[in-house]
Parts: structure tokens; C-alpha cells; sequence
């Protein structure tokens, strides 16, 4: 996946396709000194609207946000965040969610792989047994949705526990792929590295919410 979002790049009206299995963060967006600001205030304003609301219909609008606006919208307005800030925060629940939408066969395999090795990840994610590629769709809504309704740093949680297990599995994958690919198998390892990174973010982000200082 190799997403450039900068002012120079053309921009389509519907966003551009991605490889949602590995799960890469995209990288552009406009110069974040410039956004910062409103960036924070867009994510304040979307999760205490959300939060505030207490109607299904509003959460359900949340939730397929990047559903109407495209990725690239939310990314444009979130992407450059620290990850561990609030916007930060918010753009990793809805790109989790797009990519496990887009190719959730390839992450309920990467899943399935991990879950052994992963257990208390695996409960905490909350995924339906067997875990099939409806029970990832089903789970990346149930948390993003608990983002708008329920208590956001359970949501944060929720998807960091996610990402460990798939990272596992696509560790798991890797190494069964060293040999006929080393190519694949290297770039499952990057991606794998990369969800734990995006985990261990998530979750310190749930603890600064917990703290009342997640900005």
C-alpha cells in the first residue's frame, strides 16, 4: 500500500484502494502544523457529539463516516496526528475498521492464526467463534461503534487487542512463507511490527483517556 495524501497528489473522488490486509498506516495528509488545531477540535466534536447523541441512528452515521466521506476524507483530517492523541486515536478505529471491511477473509485467516498464541487478546477483542471473515466485519463495527456509545477507551482496547493477534498471525504466516516467498514473508513481518506498534498506541491512548488526557 502506498498511499501519498500531500497537497500535490491528485485527489479522486472516491478514495483510492488499499492493500487492508497489512494494515500499513497511510501516510500524507497536509502539513500538520497547519491542522493541528482543527484536527483536535473535529475529534473532540465527533466523539462528544457521538457520546451525547444516545441515538443508534447517530452512531450508526459515526461509524460509516469513512463509508461516505471516503478514507481519504478522515485521513486528510487525522492521518498526521501523534497516534497518541485523540484524532490519532479516532484514525486508526476507522482504518482498522475499512481494511478488516475491505479483505476480512485474508484477517479472519490471519486471526484464526494467532488466537491460540494470543488468548488474553483474543478474549478482549471480543470476536465471535469461528472467527470467519462476518465476525471480523461484525467485531470492527461492535467497536468502533462502542467508540460513539459505550466507554471509548474500552473501543481503543478492544482494536489493540485486535491488532496483537493478527500481528501474531501474520507473524505465524510469515514464517510459513520464508521459503517459497521471502519477499511476502518479509513484508508480513514489517506489517506485523507495525500493528504492534499501533497497539501498544491504542492502548496507551485508552490509558491518557482513562486519565482525562487524551487531547
Amino acid at each position: 500500500m502506498d498511499g501519498d495524501y500531500t497537497n500535490n497528489s491528485p485527489r479522486p473522488h472516491k478514495p483510492k484502494p488499499f492493500a487492508p490486509a497489512d494494515f500499513e498506516v497511510f501516510a500524507g495528509g497536509v502539513d500538520p502544523s497547519r491542522v493541528s488545531e482543527a484536527a483536535h477540535m473535529a475529534a473532540h466534536a465527533l466523539v462528544h457529539h457521538g457520546r451525547d447523541a444516545d441515538d443508534p441512528d447517530v452512531t450508526r452515521r459515526l461509524v460509516e463516516l469513512a463509508d461516505q466521506q471516503g478514507l481519504e476524507a478522515i485521513a486528510e483530517m487525522w492521518a498526521e496526528s501523534p497516534a497518541r492523541s485523540l484524532p490519532g486515536a479516532l484514525w486508526r478505529l476507522y482504518a482498522l475498521r475499512a481494511a478488516t471491511q475491505q479483505n476480512p477473509d485474508r484477517i479472519a485467516a490471519y486471526f484464526a492464526s494467532g488466537k491460540e498464541d494470543a488468548q488474553v487478546s483474543k478474549v478482549v477483542a471480543g470476536v465471535a467463534e469461528p472467527p470467519g471473515a462476518a465476525e471480523m466485519t461484525a467485531m470492527a463495527d461492535t467497536i468502533l461503534s462502542g467508540a460513539f456509545e459505550g466507554d471509548f477507551d474500552v473501543a481503543l482496547e478492544r482494536f489493540a487487542a485486535f491488532c496483537r493477534v493478527v500481528a501474531l498471525g501474520q507473524a505465524h504466516h510469515a514464517d510459513g512463507a520464508e521459503l517459497a516467498n521471502g519477499s511476502h514473508a518479509s513484508r508480513l513481518t514489517r506489517n506485523s511490527h507495525q500493528l504492534i506498534k499501533t497497539a501498544e498506541d491504542l492502548e496507551h491512548a485508552a490509558a491518557s483517556w482513562r486519565r482525562g488526557e487524551l487531547d
